[in-house]
C-alpha cells in the first residue's frame, strides 16, 4: 500500500461505523468505538532486516503525518510509553491501551468534523511480533 492509500483508508475509517463487539476486520481489528488498521506489516527473524523495516515504516509514518498535519495541524509526538506505564495502575480505554502495548510513539489528531481521533504509529515494541504501521481511529479521547 502507498501513502495515498493509507490516507484514503484513514479517511474511510473516520466514517465507518464501529461494531458492537471486538473482532477482526478487513483491515485489522475493530471494536466498540474504535478501528485499528494495519497499514503495512512485515515478519522476519533477522534483526538487521527488522531494523531496516522499522526505519522504513517510521519514514512512512512521517509521510502520513505530513499529509494529515497539513489538514489537521502539527502535533507533538504522543508518548505511548507513558500510557503503557499508566495501564499498570489505572483503567486506560482499550484502543489506547492496545496501541501503547504495540508502539512507543504515535502522532495523534482530532479529525475535524468527525468526532473521532486518529493516531498513526509503528508497532515494533514486541520483537517476537511482526513490525506494523498502524492507524487507530477512535471516538475515545487520548488518555
Amino acid at each position: 500500500m502507498n501513502i495515498a492509500q493509507h490516507i484514503a483508508l484513514i479517511d474511510e475509517l473516520c466514517y465507518r461505523p464501529f461494531p458492537a463487539e471486538h473482532s477482526p476486520s478487513d483491515v485489522g481489528v475493530s471494536g466498540p468505538g474504535h478501528h485499528i488498521a494495519v497499514l503495512e506489516a512485515a515478519t522476519g527473524d533477522d534483526p538487521a532486516a527488522r531494523a531496516v523495516t522499522i526505519d522504513q515504516y517510521e519514514k512512512d509514518r512521517d509521510a502520513v503525518y505530513e499529509l494529515l498535519a497539513s489538514r489537521w495541524g502539527d502535533t507533538d509526538p504522543y508518548n505511548l510509553q507513558t500510557v503503557l506505564l499508566r495501564t499498570e495502575r489505572e483503567e486506560i480505554p482499550r484502543p489506547w491501551a492496545e496501541l501503547s502495548a504495540r508502539a512507543n510513539v504515535a502522532h495523534v489528531w482530532e479529525a475535524e468534523g468527525t468526532g473521532r481521533w486518529v493516531a498513526v504509529a509503528v508497532g515494533d515494541r514486541d520483537a517476537s511480533r511482526e513490525v506494523q504501521l498502524l492507524a487507530l481511529v477512535t471516538e475515545t479521547d487520548p488518555p
